[in-house]
């Protein structure tokens, strides 16, 4: 019996490939050595997306650069040849700020994770500089095609840490250097590009995102998950001002398409980093399950399956939206391969099971 597993992580209990592993050790159990198991741990583009590169082939690599609050940390990514799969969150994330437990950021459900406390502090401060860093190291590691999976971030800084982390500058009315983080912004006067990178214009960058909330706005970055990051109203009040000074200020340095950029659909994503990947990268936007399902090769590798495994630490109602479940699920169909999860809990009823596709679940 051939059998692929391909979960999600269980977040807050395991890792993907710990689910996969663990599923593996059950099924060997109950039936012995007929079986033929291949694990592919999967992700929807956020946290776990590196799991499933470095699961899927690619080597793990590291480098230090800087947290959301500026501190010196050690990230990693992952290189296949000349792609790169970058996790955000390994950078930039809520689970690396300094000190106890944290909160989730945009994309989460609010099923537990692991870091530091943001508050009004660090909403109005953190940033992405970190993630520039990690692209600029995917660079000097021979990369020229950068995926870019966003979810569970720090900041609200519009993606002008990452702008920085590759070498350009903001200045305020004085030329000095702007500190770091999206309330800063309010006082941009000028970027400038003459250090930044050169070998991006010869790079190609994928934004993993299944948000699709534009940069400002009543549904923009900071109104909808500045709070999530311990943004107060009048955080979220100045942030908003502070991004429309932002794209203000790009617009005048590259024109237009950074006016039409704060109004595309995942330009909100992880803080407006969407923002910036778009605008500045030229970065195109895809769901986050097909991006990972697509360099792991599910769809080729259920070849001959008997059954497919999925699954993740809450299978809901949010589920049913894109998440990696369903993904794994439409796949399975398309190969005409049965398909079941596995999961700590379910609320879905067994009419939502049925028409998701799975044959059953198991919580």
């Amino acid at each position: 019996m051939r059998v692929v597993i391909a979960p999600d992580k269980f977040k807050g209990s395991l890792s993907a490939p710990d689910v996969a592993r663990h599923v593996e050790a059950g099924l060997q159990a109950a039936t012995g050595s007929n079986l033929d198991a291949l694990r592919i741990p999967v992700a929807d583009g956020g946290e776990g997306t590196l799991d499933a590169a470095v699961g899927s082939g690619f080597a793990r690599r590291s480098a230090m650069v800087s947290g959301p609050t500026g501190q010196r940390i050690q990230a990693e990514f992952a290189v296949r040849g000349r792609e790169a799969v970058i996790e955000m969150a390994a950078a930039s994330g809520l689970a690396v700020l300094p000190g106890g437990p944290a909160g989730t950021g945009e994309g989460d459900s609010g099923k537990g994770d692991t870091g530091g406390r943001p508050d009004s502090a660090s909403a109005r401060s953190a940033t992405s500089l970190g993630t520039g860093e990690l692209i600029r190291a995917a660079l000097d590691a021979g990369c020229r095609q950068i995926i870019l999976g966003v979810g569970g971030s720090a900041n609200t800084d519009g993606g002008a840490g990452v702008l920085q982390g590759l070498g350009a500058r903001l200045l305020d009315t004085d030329g000095a250097d702007l500190p770091p983080g999206g309330a800063a912004l309010a006082r941009l006067d000028r970027i400038d590009f003459s250090g930044f990178d050169s070998r991006l214009d010869g790079a190609r960058f994928i934004l993993a995102s299944d948000v699709d909330n534009l940069l400002l706005g009543a549904e923009g970055a900071p109104a909808v998950f500045g709070p999530q990051k311990g943004a107060t109203a009048e955080d979220v009040a100045v942030l908003d001002a502070a991004l429309a000074r932002f794209v203000d200020v790009l617009a005048a340095e590259i024109g237009p398409r950074a006016l039409k950029a704060a109004a595309a659909p995942g330009a909100g994503a992880a803080g407006g980093v969407g923002y910036a990947a778009i605008a500045v990268l030229a970065a195109t936007r895809r769901p986050g399950i097909d991006v990972v399902l697509e360099f792991t090769g599910l769809a080729d590798r259920l070849a001959g399956a008997d059954l497919v495994i999925t699954g993740e630490g809450s299978l809901d109602e949010q589920s049913l939206l894109g998440k990696t479940p369903m993904g794994v699920a439409r796949a399975a169909a398309r190969a005409g391969v049965p398909v079941v999860a596995v999961c700590g809990r379910t609320t879905l009823t067994p009419e939502q099971q049925k028409d998701s596709g799975f044959r059953q679940v198991y919580p």
